[in-house]
């Protein structure tokens, strides 16, 4: 059932006549359930749900010291999943069955089983060998629960069994494998005990409050701590004693937030009130930075860390460098694919850009919609006019569609997870007929082609819906690197009106489409308003000359947020500071030293220690540079990149005969990796040896045939080597995987022009032309093949 949603001005009468003529009755109410959260709160344990740890950081104070004031919401923080996101296990948390339950997955099995007190699970370790260990917490509530294995370094790692709470009706109560298609190996990063299920680094900090991960890089060990165990009022709100201590004080009206160090950035007062031709509001409301909607993006977003110094009314690129709608995490209309949470598709919505915040739908502290189901979107959309066969096209009923299942498209994830995209998008069947992008009504309608669904949305809606999300074209274009995308993402990238997610990904793209107007496009985007357009325009400078750079990259070393510094420090990894003036020196190496905390925050993952070796070696720091390499070869052997990179390093240093090992050390550790074989072939053809290289050229183009690099390199070795014929045959192909990529076909166009098939050129120019519309030379040749004979 739909709730049309009261009038601006009935809400505001309503709230006066409570405040006027019923505050005894409304204060009689509340004194008991505050009484009784308080109670709550305190009598909850050591190291329960709400109590204070003993090492927690300054200025925290627990969230059961938030219960005698905040009764109403503690009782509703109880009562949701934040509450519960982590917990030691005991008998009132675990949900699993462990009463001796085996359960088998492809060649590897678990048992589930209780010793004494203690819950236990029989299974693989990282030695490949059958052993016990002891279940020390529960992760998440539902609809499914993990749980967490504690080992001496500190370490904790989540099992890949999780337990199934839904119903057995619709399918629960049992145990499954969260990577149900999958054989996973103990060696790699995946398996339970590997990097890719570690919970100090992969989930910890968003499932308990105040977070230290304390990761000691000489020991390889962890001590991680936090103020909670779970996800607690101050993972919100910031540490909380300045509150308590201005609450019990003289409650000081002029002390700045109530004594919180920081609070989220309040938006004006909105006015949904509703446009009676359209059925839903007339106007939004500007979003001020950091607000709400970024203190939920700090976990609700897929992005990775930078800083642990998080509080609230911070962008969250100001600690966390959140992802693009990058292909394989995002549909190329930017539908999400992978997990990555909803916060992506929030910021792309129509709802965002006019204001509206997560706490409009879902009640902040017990998470639960306002309304049930769709009657959720009747708080501003009118009932009367969505909830009709002239809006669906179908008939109203109890299974009829309804604005979730149309605007909000489900994706399971983790099995049995279900969850909602957050962009509101208008289905859009006639995108999916183009592109192949996935649409909702053939979520539905499996059996029909989504020409089919879009010609039935045209006949209800007519052929001019576009919506607001109108990006589509430009990012399928631009994967499979089509020069029309050029302009097309140029426009999106120069235009306010669009989200700043898919802006910042626009930007990351245009590298791949150089031209003058390409080039603009990203310089401007380094003085955008927001920071992540900032980041990706940064990303965008690493080949110019350095000082070109410097001219463009310089003045955002002193960018406010943390992000752009960082970014902009990597940039300028080669900037020497004897020729700088002593300002810019100052402000070059303080972002110097923010980029290599950010990766020692982080060093307990091999890519962190890569990213660091690299810098280092654009530095100049040979030495620790190798050490860094070195030190992630520890972390994960058999990682083919970090020897790559290694064996850059003793390359530069002419250590050849050591490169060459290490690259051959690459490929036992991953026979199937392509990049190690190119790698290998480049370092034997600096020391002539020429048919191994090209052996081993093959066999990267083989491992990887979708990457053109490869092929060209392979290509341009057998015509070195006299096989002239081989490598035209091996451009041919590729251009049939990777049509337009620019240097396959000028090595193309190089073949025709050497043979005289001057036909064949003039159909290779235009191509290229397309994707150097800059390069004058390309042009004066086109002009010349145009001539007559």
């Amino acid at each position: 059932m739909w709730f049309a949603r009261p009038s601006w001005s009935f809400a505001v009468a309503l709230a006066a006549g409570l405040l006027t003529t019923g505050v005894i009755a409304l204060a009689s109410l509340l004194l008991p359930i505050r009484s009784q959260a308080a109670d709550e709160a305190a009598a909850l344990g050591p190291g329960e749900i709400g109590a204070l740890q003993a090492f927690a950081p300054e200025g925290f104070v627990g969230s059961a010291s938030c219960a005698t004031c905040h009764a109403t919401q503690t009782r509703d923080w109880l009562a949701s999943q934040h509450a519960r996101a982590m917990a030691r296990a005991t008998p009132d948390t675990v949900r699993g069955d462990f009463g001796g339950v085996r359960i088998e997955h492809r060649g590897s099995s678990a048992r589930f089983y209780r010793d004494g007190a203690r819950y236990m699970v029989e299974t693989e370790g990282a030695d490949g060998k059958t052993a016990a260990f002891e279940v020390t917490d529960t992760f998440g509530l539902e609809p499914l629960q993990q749980y967490l294995v504690s080992f001496p370094d500190g370490r904790k790692q989540a099992l890949p069994f999780a337990y199934d709470v839904r119903p057995a009706s619709e399918g629960g109560q049992r145990w499954f494998h969260l990577y149900p298609d999958q054989m996973i190996a103990p060696a790699d990063p995946l398996h339970w005990t590997g990097a890719q299920q570690n919970w100090n680094f992969m989930c910890a900090e968003c499932h308990s409050t105040a977070l230290r991960k304390n990761y000691d890089a000489a020991t390889d060990r962890f001590d991680t701590r936090f103020s909670e165990i779970s996800v607690g009022c101050e993972a919100c709100h910031g540490p909380a004693r300045g509150h308590v201590d201005w609450a019990k004080g003289a409650r000081d009206a002029a002390t700045p937030h109530r004594g919180f160090a920081s609070v989220a950035a309040s938006r004006p007062v909105p006015d949904w009130e509703v446009d009676p031709a359209t059925g839903s509001p007339k106007a939004g409301v500007s979003r001020p930075a950091g607000d709400e909607v970024e203190t939920c993006a700090r976990c609700h977003a897929r992005r990775g860390i930078l800083s642990e110094n998080w509080h609230p009314g911070r962008p969250l690129t100001d600690t966390h460098l959140p992802t693009l709608l990058s292909e394989g995490l995002f549909e190329a209309d930017g539908v999400m694919r992978d997990e990555v949470f909803n916060d992506h598709s929030f910021k792309q919505s129509l709802m965002y850009a006019k204001g509206v915040t997560c706490s409009d739908c879902h009640a902040p502290h017990s998470a639960k919609l306002r309304a049930p189901g769709p009657a959720v979107c009747g708080q501003c959309h009118l009932p009367e006019r969505f909830d009709t066969a002239a809006h669906t096209g179908h008939a109203p009923g109890p299974n009829a569609p309804d604005c979730i299942s149309c605007h909000m498209p489900a994706r399971t994830y983790m099995v049995v997870d279900k969850r909602h995209d957050h962009s509101f998008r208008i289905p859009r069947p006639d995108v999916s007929a183009r592109l192949g992008t996935p649409n909702t009504c053939n979520d539905c309608h499996a059996d029909k082609p989504a020409d089919w669904a879009a010609e039935a949305i045209e006949r209800w809606h007519g052929p001019e819906r576009k919506g607001f999300q109108s990006w589509a074209d430009a990012f399928h274009d631009a994967r499979r690197s089509e020069p029309a995308a050029r302009e097309k993402l140029i426009a999106l990238a120069n235009e306010a009106a669009v989200p700043a997610i898919v802006r910042a990904t626009a930007v990351s793209e245009l590298p791949g489409f150089p031209s003058i107007a390409s080039e603009e496009a990203i310089a401007r985007a380094l003085a955008d308003p927001d920071p992540l357009v900032r980041i990706a325009g940064l990303r965008g400078q690493a080949g110019p000359p350095l000082d070109v750079r410097w001219r463009r990259v310089s003045p955002l070393l002193a960018d406010p947020v943390a992000g752009a510094r960082i970014e902009a420090a990597s940039q300028l990894a080669d900037q020497p500071t004897s020729t700088l003036t002593e300002a810019d020196r100052t402000k070059l190496e303080a972002a110097w030293r923010e980029y290599e905390a950010a990766q020692r925050l982080n060093a307990d993952r091999a890519e962190a220690r890569a990213n660091l070796g690299n810098f280092l070696l654009r530095r100049g720091d040979v030495a620790g540079a190798e050490m860094e390499f070195l030190a992630g070869l520890k972390l994960q052997p058999a990682n083919a990149g970090l020897m790559i990179n290694l064996a850059e390093l003793y390359r530069l240093q002419g250590r050849e005969d050591e490169a060459r090992e290490t690259l051959r050390r690459a490929i036992a550790a991953q026979p199937e990796a392509a990049a190690p074989y190119h790698a290998l072939a480049l370092a034997l053809i600096r020391q002539r040896h020429y048919p191994e290289a090209v052996e081993h050229l093959a066999r990267a183009v083989a491992f990887a045939p979708e990457n053109p690099r490869y092929a060209y390199v392979y290509a341009v070795a057998l015509s070195s080597t006299g096989r002239r014929a081989e490598s035209a045959a091996v451009v041919s192909d590729a251009l049939r995987r990777t049509p337009n990529d620019a240097p396959l076909l000028t090595l193309a166009l190089s073949e025709a022009l050497q043979s005289g098939d001057i036909d064949r050129a003039r159909t290779l120019i235009p191509r290229l032309v397309s994707l150097r519309p800059d390069d004058a030379e390309l042009a004066r040749l086109a002009e010349r093949l145009r001539s007559p004979r």
